[in-house]
């Protein structure tokens, strides 16, 4: 196994444009997607010790969702 190679395979589901302002909350909170959903997961399965994680103020969502529909795309 290669250094770079992860531990578990990736996993696919269908979001929508909720991904993109996603993407944006998460980096704004200095975390990525990812990490995000572990947490998420964890929470709802209630591992012991499992906390909900922090949101972004939604001015962050709102500024990343206007800068997405201003570029006509949606990355």
């Amino acid at each position: 196994m290669s250094p770079n190679m992860p531990k578990t395979p990736p996993r696919q589901i269908r979001i929508g444009d909720a991904w993109y302002d996603f993407d944006a909350a998460a980096k704004a909170m200095g975390t990525e997607r990812a990490a995000v959903i572990r947490e998420l997961i964890d929470w709802y399965i209630r591992e012991p010790g499992a906390k909900l994680p922090a949101r972004p103020d939604r001015q962050v969502v709102d500024a990343a969702r206007e800068a997405r529909e201003s570029r006509g795309g949606t990355a």
